[in-house]
């Protein structure tokens, strides 16, 4: 079990439809997506007042299975269920506040009412991956994973809409395999079908 995936790799990072996720929706904020972040209380009892939530870089995730992968025998039908997360967590202003400092940009953050069942503190205990499997989460201090995900957000401003360019400017289509140097032309602009 695994807790708040976050970051991103080069090629692969998050871009889906609604999105709920914290570190996404702040970072639309930033990118000029959205006007604001939304804060879903702020009297929990939390040294800020805000929910504490557990993440998980994405390339620790995948670490983690490729241990669990290797620790299994050939023909091992066991079942072992391990807790992945960074055994800390962080509160939703300290993820605001990280990635201002991360981006560089205003995040404008506004309180709202509290979400019925949302719990003040949910982190998660990795110790048995930790003591069995030897995992050592790597890339999962919250400035790296706002890191990660702010890059591949700026390098897919569509997310996975259409192929991009290393310089985040659309790729013309026209190719077979989409990967031309010639970029589309003009403000919102499509590449040819």
């Amino acid at each position: 079990r695994y807790f708040n995936v976050a970051g991103a790799t080069e090629r692969n990072g998050e871009d889906h439809e609604p999105e709920t996720h914290l570190i996404p929706l702040v970072l639309r904020v930033a990118a000029g997506e959205a006007t604001h972040v939304q804060i879903f209380g702020q009297d929990y009892s939390t040294p800020d007042g805000t929910c504490i939530r557990d993440f998980i870089h994405v390339r620790d995730l995948a670490a983690a299975h490729l241990l669990a992968l290797e620790a299994t025998g050939e023909g091992d039908s066991s079942f072992e269920v391990y807790n992945l997360g960074s055994a800390a967590g962080f509160s939703v202003r300290e993820v605001v506040e990280a990635a201002r400092k991360v981006t560089g940009r205003a995040i404008p953050a506004r309180v709202v009412k509290r979400r019925m069942g949302d719990p003040p503190v949910l982190v998660a205990s990795s110790r048995r991956a930790r003591r069995e499997l030897g995992w050592q989460p790597q890339h999962s201090k919250l400035e790296q994973m706002l890191a990660d995900a702010w890059a591949w957000k700026l390098t897919h401003p569509t997310g996975y809409a259409r192929p991009q360019r290393t310089d985040g400017a659309a790729v013309d289509r026209s190719t077979a395999d989409g990967r031309s140097d010639r970029p589309v032309r003009g403000p919102g602009a499509t590449a040819p079908a």
